[in-house]
């Protein structure tokens, strides 16, 4: 959520900044000035009211001490509280409008983010490792889990219906076996906390993180959307320390957590829908980090080369692209996606989008820390897949795919999954 004083003084500023995003938030900025000023003349109105009713009632006192009539001033307090009853119910209402109006912002755009209208304009920031190359034309992972019986969608469709897969067999284990890889790699080697945490979320903490009130019908609500089932750990695991003070000793925090995720992605149809690359039901592994203002983008950095050191222990050949502001997500003030190649597809698939939600976040979830000098500030908040399942599975094992139709486990996993190939 943006500073409402920030809105107030820059208005200009950020309309601009909001204008380089996708969509019509720009538009939104004299409606919520309005609302503003309507709020904060009702607030005016009522510190009048309640110190003139104040003041009469000292008056009234003193008239009854010194037993004179005091029946006219008694009205005027009873006037008073009326209106300051009225005045009450209409600054409820006010806070209530701003804080809707505010719910639907974005974050604004980091200034140095390149500006642009959609993927075609992210530039692309390194690339690791080059495509590889077969003397054989490459399956895809449909074909070879098939071939392999490594996941079974009609069974999963049986159970639950289209969009879900069922890993069966050597596909379980090689997913549970990135599972493990990446919780080991994250928690020994780049020194983050490991987290389980509740895969049902409450509504307020899926504000906060900014999934509600915009993608509602993305996600999978219960008990009449008062709770939802996690569409990633970055909800539960950030929302840990909501309306908390920390201490400035204790950031930057690092998180990780495994969680399934689950995503309806309502007017998805027609997007690829054939195999793992885009289901309702996902295993993921999320880094979070909580970090000071002044250290946020160099966490980020740090957060996006954690992420890449997976893709690079495993071997698999991927690019990192800086999102332009008119493809950025909703929270986002700046995001790196890593995009790995997959053979079989013959096309780079997004396995970690890495973002710095500056103080969005934490806005809407009243986290803060007490810096250096005593003062309560707003955290900054960044996450970043750790990465996503299924398609690190695709791009694995179509790149490790062999002429004979068998799989090779990339070393660094081989003591995760038990052996060294699948046939």
């Amino acid at each position: 959520m943006l500073d409402i004083r920030l809105i107030r003084e820059k208005p200009d500023y950020v309309r601009e900044r909001l204008a380089t995003r996708n969509g019509d938030a720009h538009l939104k900025i004299d409606e919520i000035l309005a609302c503003d000023r309507r709020r904060r003349e009702l607030e005016t109105r009522l510190q009048q009211l309640n110190a003139d009713r104040k003041r009469l009632s000292k008056e009234i006192g003193a008239k009854r001490a010194k037993k004179e009539p005091s029946e006219e001033l008694e009205a005027q307090v009873r006037g008073i509280g009326e209106e300051i009853t009225k005045l009450n119910e209409e600054t409820a209402q006010a806070d209530e409008a701003q804080r809707n109006l505010l719910l639907q912002l974005p974050n604004l755009p980091y200034d140095q983010n390149p500006i642009g209208v959609d993927a075609k304009d992210n530039p692309e920031v390194r690339v690791w490792g080059t495509k590889p190359e077969y003397a054989f034309t490459p399956a895809d992972h449909v074909a070879l889990g098939a071939k392999l019986h490594l996941f079974d969608p009609e069974r999963a469709a049986k159970i639950s219906g289209s969009g879900f897969i069922c890993f069966t067999g050597p596909g379980a284990r090689l997913e549970r076996a990135l599972i493990n890889f990446c919780l080991d790699l994250h928690t020994r080697q780049h020194d983050y906390l490991e987290v389980s945490p509740p895969f049902v979320i409450r509504r307020d903490s899926m504000v906060g993180t900014g999934q509600l009130p915009k993608f509602e019908e993305d996600m999978y609500g219960l008990e009449n959307g008062e709770v939802f089932l996690a569409p990633t750990a970055e909800v539960p695991v950030t929302n840990l320390h909501r309306e908390e003070i920390l201490a400035e000793a204790e950031l930057p925090k690092r998180l990780v957590a495994y969680t399934p995720c689950f995503r309806r992605e309502a007017g998805s149809a027609g997007r690829e829908t054939r195999g793992l690359i885009r289901v309702h039901q996902f295993d993921k592994v999320e880094l979070v980090k909580l970090a000071t203002p002044e250290t946020s983008w160099d966490e980020l950095e740090k957060l996006t080369g954690n992420a890449e050191k997976v893709l690079q222990l495993l071997g698999l050949h991927y690019r990192v692209i800086e999102l332009c502001t008119g493809d950025m997500g909703f929270g986002s003030a700046r995001t790196y996606d890593i995009e790995v190649w997959a053979p079989g597809q013959n096309a780079y698939l997004e396995v970690s989008s890495c973002s710095n939600y500056t103080d969005f976040q934490a806005r809407r979830m009243n986290l803060k820390f007490k810096d250096s000098e005593g003062k309560n500030r707003f955290v900054h908040t960044l996450n970043g897949s750790g990465t996503a399942m299924p398609r690190l599975f695709v791009a694995l094992v179509e790149t490790y795919q062999q002429a004979d139709g068998s799989i090779k486990i990339p070393e660094a996993l081989q003591p995760y999954f038990g052996s060294a190939e699948i046939r």
